[in-house]
């Protein structure tokens, strides 16, 4: 009973901090400035970065609780520091430049870290097709129903997104290329025995979602001048936490776009499920050694999984601050890298991988 207390107690404290984090960015951001906002996010990575760390040496579950107040606090200390125009100091708006310059370089590695995790999910559901498969004919017939869905599903999303896709004769050549290569190393899958449907549609899904997010048509109209404005007007946060609540509930509703939450929805939940599917890469090298210490402890893989749980919650707060600072113009094109990139990752992993068993075979290509 205690132990159930407990358990409960610590998952609503760390459901509480990512709350937190959820709720107070956009707040800074939608009541005061971007200054202010790269300031608070900055805070916020550094507590993590700590948080982590002892986390990873002392490993107690107690620090959840130590750091619930922790969030408030420096939401505070953000709200005093940008009070009013005068109170925000060179250093201050010279630092809050200096983090989102790096949250702006960190793009790349946003993106491709996605682009691979998508991949890797999109494997290990056609790893776990094959079992299915085996156990009879029904499964195989629920997998092919759930593939036609998902190619389906992923055509009219790509015909919706269309017409704002491929506003530039570029832009529609590069959907069109995206679309004949996912086709064509499909059909080279099927052929060579190293693919099958539900890998396949899931990779289908996948150019489906940044097509439709390169065809979002709009952009954060958020400025400067407008947060300065609600600064001198909103400042302190204690005495005006009602007008506060009410711009964060406008700002989330009419002002943030939709896809930004679609977006961070996708790519927290996309790197998640990658870091489970770590440990059991490159199992068969790893079979003789599970008698050695009765585990995986030893992995490199297990190792790179905790060290990613670990900071997991730094990961958020970078990925999400990225997503709100970022406009759509600037993050299109990184759509199409994105989504070429791993279809070549893709590619590769086709003409170096093993062929399958004779389940599989049976059953993927029908």
């Amino acid at each position: 009973m205690v132990n159930l207390f407990l358990s409960t107690a610590f998952h609503s404290a760390r459901l509480g901090t990512v709350l937190q984090i959820l709720i107070f960015l956009p707040l800074t951001l939608s009541t005061i400035s971007t200054s202010a906002f790269l300031i608070l996010s900055f805070l916020l990575s550094v507590h993590s970065v700590i948080h982590g760390t002892l986390i990873l040496l002392w490993g107690s579950e107690s620090l959840s609780f130590l750091q619930v107040p922790v969030h408030p606090f420096l939401l505070l200390v953000c709200f005093n520091l940008f009070s009013s125009q005068q109170a925000a100091s060179s250093w201050l708006l010279t630092a809050a430049e200096w983090w989102g310059q790096c949250l702006r370089l960190l793009t790349p590695i946003f993106i491709g870290l996605e682009g691979i995790s998508s991949l890797l999910v999109a494997q290990s559901w056609g790893q776990k097709s094959k079992d299915l498969a085996a156990r009879g004919e029904e499964w195989q017939f629920t997998l092919l129903v759930a593939a036609a869905a998902a190619y389906v599903g992923s055509a009219t999303i790509i015909v919706l997104a269309y017409p704002a896709a491929a506003i530039s004769p570029f832009s529609a050549s590069l959907l069109g290329a995206s679309v004949a290569t996912l086709i064509f190393l499909t059909l080279i899958g099927f052929g060579v025995r190293r693919t099958n449907v539900i890998e396949s549609a899931g990779l289908a899904l996948f150019l489906a979602y940044n097509v439709w997010l390169c065809g979002y048509d709009g952009s954060f109209p958020w400025n400067t001048s407008w947060n300065t404005s609600a600064a001198s007007y909103y400042a302190p946060l204690l005495s005006n936490i009602l007008p506060h609540l009410q711009t964060l509930i406008s700002f989330i509703t009419h002002t943030l776009p939709k896809p930004l939450l679609a977006s961070l929805l996708y790519r927290l939940i996309i790197l998640h499920l990658a870091s489970r599917i770590l440990p059991s890469i490159g199992s068969d090298a790893w079979d003789n050694d599970v008698g050695v210490d009765g585990g995986w402890d030893g992995r490199p893989t297990s190792r790179l999984t905790r060290i990613l749980l670990t900071y997991r919650q730094f990961i958020f707060i970078t990925v999400y601050s990225h997503l709100l600072l970022l406009d759509h113009s600037s993050q299109v094109w990184w759509r199409w890298a994105n989504i070429f990139f791993t279809l070549a990752l893709w590619a590769l992993e086709l003409l170096v991988s093993s062929g399958d068993d004779d389940i599989g075979k049976e059953w993927k290509v029908e």
